[in-house]
Order: C-alpha cells, then sequence, then structure tokens
C-alpha cells in the first residue's frame, strides 16, 4: 500500500507539473492576445493564433464575454456559444484561470483536438484583460492521451516489478541453505556491482540444475542490460546534438538581431523565417522521436484486412503532385486483389516515407517506379528510383536513428534522421523484412517484404 501510495504521488506531481506549464503557456498568450482582440487586429492575431497553436501543439479558442468563440484554430466554431466548464468558470466566476482533464470519448476528443483513438484531453482556460477589465477568454485544447498512458504504464511496470521482487524474495528465502551459500553470494555480490553501474559484471556459472540455470539467466539478463544501456546513451547523445543544433541556430540569429536594432526590415524577416523552419525542424524531431517511444513500447496494432492493392493506388496518387512538381515521371506496377492482415495506417505511413524519400532525393526530370507483386507467398513493395543513390558504406546503417548519409542535404530537406527507423520498426511489427539496393548516381530500391498471413 505504501508503494502503490508513492506512485499516485508521484503521478499526481507529474500532473501538476504539466498542469502549471499549460497555464502558464495559456496566460502569456492571453497577455499577448488581448490587445490584438480588444483593437480588432485581425490579420495580427491571426498570425499569433496560428503560430501558438503549432507551438503549443493543440486547439486555441478565443471567446466573448457573451461565452461566444470568436476565433477558433480548427475554424469550427466560431460563433458558436462555448459549452466548455473551465471557459463557463472564468466568464462567469471570480476565477482568472482553470484547467481540467478529461474523457468525453474518442469522438469528442478527436472532434475538439483533432487527435485519433484518444481518451484523454484538457482544457486550459485564462482570461484576458483590456482597459476596463475583462474582456474575454483564452482556451487551449490540448492533447494529453501520451502523458496519461506513460503513467499508466509506468504504474503498472513499478507494481510489476515490485511484484517480481517480492516473489523472487519469497522463492530465495525458501530454497536458501549452506549448500547454496557460495553461488548466492556470488550472486549477491555481482548484483551489488551491477547496482554501482558496473553493468559489465558477470555471475560465474558452477554447480547443476536451478543454480546453474540461474547463473546462466542472469548472465544474459545482464549482457542484454549492457547493450540496451549502449544504445540508449548513444541515442541520447544522438538526440541530444540533433536537439541542439536547431536550438543554437535560432539562438544565433535571435542574438543578431537584439544587438542589429537597425537591421534591414529584409534581413530581419529572412531570419525570422529561418527561425520559424527551424522551429518546424524541433517539431518534426520530437514527433518522430514519440512515434518511435510508443513502438519501443509495443504500441497497439490496429488489425484488419488491408486491400494493398487499393492502399498502393491510393498512395502513389496522393504523392503525384510531389513529382509533378519536380517534373518527375512517377509510375507504379500494382498486382490487383492482395490482401494484409494488418495495421492500415502504419503499412499506409511505409510506404509514404519511402515514396517521399524517393521523391525528395531523386532531381528534376526523375523516374520513381513503385510495384507491389506476390512472390514466393510474401507480397512485396519495391520503390526504385533513380536519385542520387546510396554509397555502399552507408547502407547498413541507414535504418539506424539519427543516421544521415549527407547530413547537410538531409536537413535541407527537411529530414530528422528518423523516417526510415520508423519505417524499420513498423515494418518489424507486421512481420516483414526491409533491405536497400543501391549505388552513388545510380539510384536506390528499397525492397519491403510482408508474409501474406501477417505478423505472427
Amino acid at each position: 500500500m505504501v508503494t502503490i501510495s508513492r506512485i499516485r504521488t508521484k503521478q499526481a506531481f507529474w500532473a501538476s507539473i504539466r498542469w502549471k506549464i499549460l497555464l502558464l503557456l495559456t496566460e502569456k498568450l492571453a497577455l499577448s492576445a488581448a490587445p490584438l482582440f480588444q483593437s480588432v487586429s485581425v490579420e495580427e492575431l491571426n498570425e499569433l493564433m496560428e503560430e501558438s497553436a503549432v507551438s503549443m501543439n493543440g486547439r486555441l479558442m478565443l471567446i466573448d464575454m457573451d461565452g461566444k468563440i470568436q476565433y477558433d484554430t480548427f475554424q469550427t466554431l466560431c460563433g458558436q456559444r462555448i459549452q466548455v466548464e473551465e471557459a463557463l468558470q472564468v466568464l462567469t466566476g471570480n476565477q482568472t484561470e482553470a484547467y481540467g482533464i478529461h474523457s468525453p470519448g474518442r469522438a469528442v476528443v478527436e472532434e475538439m483536438n483533432g487527435e485519433k483513438n484518444a481518451d484523454y484531453l484538457a482544457y486550459s482556460a485564462h482570461e484576458m484583460t483590456g482597459f476596463q477589465g475583462r474582456i474575454g477568454v483564452v482556451l487551449f485544447v490540448s492533447r494529453v492521451q501520451s502523458m496519461m498512458d506513460s503513467m499508466s504504464t509506468v504504474r503498472w511496470r513499478l507494481l510489476s516489478v515490485f511484484a517480481i521482487i517480492v516473489i523472487a524474495a519469497l522463492i530465495l528465502a525458501l530454497v536458501l541453505s549452506q549448500v547454496l551459500t557460495k553461488p548466492i553470494t556470488a550472486l549477491s555480490r555481482t548484483m551489488r556491482r551491477m547496482g554501482k553501474g558496473d553493468l559489465s559484471a558477470r555471475v560465474p556459472v558452477m554447480g547443476s540444475g536451478e543454480l546453474r540455470e540461474l547463473a546462466e539467466n542472469y548472465n544474459t539478463m545482464a549482457a542484454q542490460l549492457e547493450s540496451l544501456d549502449k544504445t540508449r546513451n548513444q541515442f541520447v547523445s544522438n538526440a541530444s546534438h540533433e536537439l541542439k543544433t536547431p536550438l543554437a541556430t535560432m539562438k544565433i540569429m535571435l542574438e543578431t538581431m537584439m544587438y542589429q536594432p537597425d537591421m534591414p526590415a529584409e534581413l530581419r524577416s529572412e531570419f525570422m523565417n529561418d527561425m520559424n523552419h527551424e522551429i518546424d525542424r524541433l517539431t518534426g524531431i520530437i514527433t518522430d522521436l514519440l512515434v518511435l517511444t510508443r513502438m519501443d513500447n509495443q504500441g497497439e496494432m490496429n488489425r484488419e484486412k488491408v486491400d494493398m492493392s487499393e492502399l498502393t493506388q491510393e498512395t502513389v496518387h496522393l504523392l503525384q503532385p510531389a513529382a509533378e512538381k519536380k517534373n518527375q515521371q512517377l509510375t507504379d506496377e500494382i498486382q490487383p486483389g492482395l490482401e494484409l492482415f494488418g495495421d492500415r495506417i502504419k503499412l499506409n505511413q511505409i510506404l509514404y516515407n519511402l515514396m517521399d524519400n524517393a521523391i525528395k532525393y531523386t532531381p528534376e526530370n526523375g523516374k520513381i517506379h513503385v510495384s507491389l507483386k506476390e512472390e514466393d507467398g510474401n507480397l512485396v513493395w519495391r520503390v526504385r528510383d533513380d536519385g542520387i543513390g546510396i554509397p555502399e558504406e552507408d547502407q547498413e546503417h541507414i535504418f539506424e536513428r539519427f543516421y544521415r548519409v549527407d547530413k547537410a542535404r538531409s536537413r535541407e530537406t527537411g529530414g530528422t534522421g528518423l523516417g526510415l527507423s520508423i519505417v524499420r520498426q513498423m515494418v518489424k511489427m507486421h512481420g516483414g523484412t526491409i533491405s536497400v539496393s543501391s549505388k552513388p548516381d545510380s539510384g536506390s530500391e528499397f525492397t519491403v517484404s510482408f508474409p501474406r498471413e501477417g505478423a505472427a
């Protein structure tokens, strides 16, 4: 009971931190939007709201004192009267701000913040004040499903670990005897070393039966933990570098603008556009990191029978304008009637990402070919282009997180270095394989193969 209480206390703490952050963001926006709202500066207000909605990753509304929505970044509720409890509390009561997390049903959640398959959303409301007092309310509809999922996952994992430790302690207490003293002592000594951070520590394998198996299993677990720790450190290092680069760029540009107040308007506008581009890159990296985290945690698969022929045709049709913009020839060869039991959204993202990469890295007037066939009982996608190609020494690394063949060129095209990692993870979730064949300046061909019955 003490452990459960502590877990709940930690969850409440992190929830309160999120609550304070959202209220601070909403309060900051209210201060910026109030004078524009009162002076009816439509163009500046639109720009402020749109940029704030993107940076805050949610939906924003401005509500007048009659409870009528005057501005909505989703453009669906303008002119309607607000029915959100938090907004009404600020409008009708003495409160200056209000916050709440709700679970109104997935249909309502998707309608209010655009997040699909989510059960939770949060409302954060703060008053806007003008020359003569309160003039309205800013309402921020945020996405909190990932936070709620993370809290639930942490709770169950901690409880599971606690249960495993208790069971292991009881079992060890029952089997402990004079004969077992030596191997148990060795195991305890190794665990202490490991607890101090020495993940290379291993248990001497001795004896027979359960104790030998315990030592071998422990060593296997320790080896996996050591490998996982190295991978995590490398991932954190790469992620830190990728996030720090655009931040450093923005800092330099911002300081330049600060210390050059007489900077020409054209150059200042160029700097602002560059900073906006870097913010978009940061958002893309964070979004891809969240996708990978969900998949690493065995994200859900909404399995259904998917018409792969139709899905391929739809994706080709969707990306046809992007290819035509670069005068590229996009062709397809699709075997009709092919179906796969899997997640339609993830399958679509696999093909979309591969085709999008082909278009990005193929020069103008190039050729891109997409095919779907059944080969040896497997469904096989092939995306071939005659673009810049990939050096042989880089081909075995391109599916690693944050790996880029040409970092400068990848950043120019808006890449985060995570797209192919996401593709490979989604392919694995369907029990499939992905490979690449490429030569510099001769194009590349990505091959994705799925078992006909879907993932096991």
